[in-house]
């Protein structure tokens, strides 16, 4: 009986040592054959016709009441913080009251084919640097 407990015991510790034994992550200090693949980037989807997906669904980046006017709109770039394309949308808008705001940027987010975020543009935005076409 006690020969079988001690074989227990050494059969689950070598089980417990052999777990272990896994691939690496990719950043591991081990020889490159001990690490895990890295991982294949999902293929770009082709950039969206920004113009057309604005034409249909403006009212996904300005509200009706804004009432927006000369609406331009730059060259779609990559994404650099996920999948999917992003661009840039000015319009002339004006408050709920019917004053004037002037020039409002977005930064729009393309996923799939259908706009899937919007955003007032920050400092660090590149959307004053590009340049923009009428829709």
């Amino acid at each position: 009986m006690r020969r079988i407990g001690v074989h227990i015991a050494l059969v689950a510790g070598a089980a417990l040592a052999l777990a272990g034994c896994g691939f690496a992550d990719i950043r591991a200090p081990v020889p490159e054959f001990m690490r895990a693949k890295v991982p294949e980037a999902a293929p770009l989807e082709p950039p969206p016709n920004v113009k057309r997906l604005l034409k249909d669904k403006l009212d996904s980046v300005f509200t009706a009441a804004s009432q927006p006017a000369n609406v331009r709109v730059s060259e779609p770039r990559p994404n650099l913080r996920g999948p999917g394309w992003t661009a840039c949308v000015k319009a002339e808008v004006v408050s709920v009251t019917g004053k004037p705001l002037g020039t409002q940027t977005y930064r729009i987010e393309i996923s799939d084919g259908v706009i899937a975020d919007r955003r007032q543009i920050e400092p660090e935005d590149t959307c004053n640097n590009e340049s923009y076409e009428p829709i």
